[in-house]
């Protein structure tokens, strides 16, 4: 009769998880659809006013916020929305400010369900604001707390032609006898938006002003796909003086302001796989600035740059860039100084960096991210090689001495002392280290803790297929296969393992697989395959080092 006992658990456990696929469908059809909100042509007027007092000095104006206004203000007359598109940014540019309203990335779908929808970075809604705004403040500003310039288009609508490498959108103002320009260049291939202020003086007067530029978010977060209980860092981050990364949460916005000047330097935004960023003048001393707008969800993200002065009859220009992409870390680097860094790997940075450039090098060889994963474990793996085995040397003596210890707790178990004394005398006379077993895999430890981050943090597995039903190494695998060919590795490597003395202990260790598989669903399918590989291998190298200590004399 066990095997019709055996046959109902088997049919038990399939409707189980039957059961279990169709609860997850269920709680997927609850998630909201990708955004189809409009951008709107109303404006928060969060741009930067001018302390009077600092605007006749030499320094760099002060930098109040304007009165809170409700977001449904009323438009500002003649204002427009300019589209701009290339062949990776799709923009749009309220013509009120010449802000950028709204990115969405051609290149990067929302979802694989909806190959007709980019991903959206910045856009403006009833429900959602995350702006890049810029503009000129000081004595000759265009833009105050009140009051900010209508820019005329030639056009309202602007696309990259075939054949051509570089897109320019100009926006005009005529400020009295100063024609203004605030012109945006494009380019092929690249999601930097060079953005220049040209400035014609045919006034008598010398003209002044400084350049700023800010993003405005609020704290809304987007669903990530992690893993079991991991938020990948969502705000503001910037380089200062005395750090080359600083991030803060809106939650530390909230709490406090923070200002700083420095050479260059940046202003981020930071999500998970992608970022937007101002990067000023890398030549000039910059002030960079973080607050929350008054007691509303909203944060600006800002730079200053210094004064410039046009002399009357000459032409003089402002610039600055803004990213808004991926967290493609060569591009990164080639931006600004350590912005590559927003591409976080946590303190175990200088082991995840290497790591992320030798994966990126197996994929210029084999064009496939889940076998570069499988490629990276294995040449991890085989460096480790030695300690590894050191390792599975220790816990094949432990389970070969298993049955003398069992037999000295029967003699023994009531007395600790006498127990002790004797399991000392045992390991000596066997040879046997009982932390050998652990010492070797806490080496290792930081190795595959930094291979985690890099996995997470990789916008390459994005979207990635691989072995046919995985659409997505980014995500959790959709028909749970790989975390549960995980649970079973980790079950045999369990049954390797030498069964811990106390029962409760062992207990335990038996739960793990389970435990470990049931989180391991949630996680990106590019992360479950690394440990597959990585557990894979390693039952094979303890199984071969198990056999010959219990094959060697005693």
């Amino acid at each position: 009769m066990d095997w019709q006992r055996n046959l109902l658990l088997v049919a038990m456990a399939a409707v189980t998880f039957m059961l279990f696929l169709e609860w997850d469908k269920f709680q997927q059809r609850r998630q909201p659809p990708p955004s189809a909100e409009t951008t709107t042509l109303s404006s928060i007027p969060a741009a930067p006013s001018v302390n009077p007092a600092a605007a006749d000095s030499g320094d760099i104006p002060t930098v109040e916020e304007p009165e809170d206004r409700a977001p449904e203000a009323t438009a500002a007359v003649g204002a427009q929305l300019i589209s701009v598109n290339t062949d990776s940014l799709a923009l749009l540019i309220d013509s009120h400010g010449g802000d950028i309203v709204k990115v969405a990335l051609p290149r990067h779908l929302a979802s694989l369900k909806t190959p007709d929808i980019p991903f959206e970075m910045l856009n403006r809604t009833e429900s959602h604001t995350y702006v890049a705004q810029s503009g000129l403040v000081g004595p000759n500003g265009t833009d105050s707390a009140d009051n900010r310039p209508v820019f005329s288009s030639a056009q309202n609508s602007y696309q990259l032609a075939e054949g051509e490498d570089t897109l320019v959108v100009d926006l005009t103002l005529q400020q009295g006898d100063v024609g203004i320009t605030k012109r945006f260049t494009l380019r092929r291939g690249d999601y930097l938006i060079d953005i220049e202020y040209l400035i014609d003086n045919r006034s008598t007067e010398t003209w002044k002003a400084n350049l700023y530029g800010q993003i405005n978010r609020d704290s809304f977060r987007p669903p990530v796909s992690a893993g079991f209980g991991v938020q990948p860092f969502l705000g503001a981050a910037l380089t200062t003086p005395e750090e080359n990364y600083k991030k803060f949460g809106f939650d530390d916005l909230r709490e406090e302001d923070f200002e700083t000047t420095k050479r260059g330097g940046w202003v981020a935004m930071v999500q998970h796989y992608f970022l937007s960023a101002w990067i000023p003048d890398q030549n000039v001393d910059n002030e960079f600035q973080l607050r929350q707008s008054g007691n509303r969800d909203l944060y600006l993200m800002r730079f200053i740059s210094p004064r410039v002065e046009v002399a009357p009859a000459s032409q003089g220009s402002l610039k600055a860039s803004f990213y808004s992409g991926p967290k493609d870390v060569y591009r990164l680097e080639e931006i600004s100084p350590y912005l590559d860094l927003t591409v976080d790997y946590g303190w175990l940075w200088w082991i995840a960096k290497p790591l992320f450039s030798f994966l990126n090098w197996i994929y210029g060889f084999v064009g496939s991210w889940g076998w570069s994963i499988i490629f990276l474990t294995i040449v991890v793996k085989a460096i480790f090689f030695p300690l590894s085995a050191a390792s599975y040397r220790s816990m094949a003596k432990m389970r070969k001495v298993q049955p003398l210890m069992m037999d000295l707790k029967e003699r023994y178990g009531d007395n600790r002392q006498k127990m002790s004394e004797e399991l000392m005398k045992l390991y000596k006379k066997e040879k046997v280290n009982p932390l050998g077993g652990c010492l070797p895999v806490l080496v290792q430890m930081p190795v595959f803790i930094a291979l985690y981050w890099v996995l997470l943090e990789s916008v390459e597995l994005r979207h990635t297929p691989f072995l046919g039903w995985i659409n997505d190494l980014s995500v959790k695998d959709p028909w749970f296969i790989l975390p549960v060919i995980m649970g079973v590795t980790m079950w045999i490597q369990f049954k390797l393992n030498p069964t811990p003395p106390d029962p409760t202990q062992a207990k335990i260790m038996q739960m793990m697989p389970f435990i470990f598989t049931l989180m391991f669903m949630w996680f990106p399918a590019g992360l479950v395959l690394y440990w597959v590989v990585n557990n894979t291998l390693s039952i094979a190298q303890q199984y071969v080092i198990t056999k010959q200590i219990e094959a060697a004399p005693s």
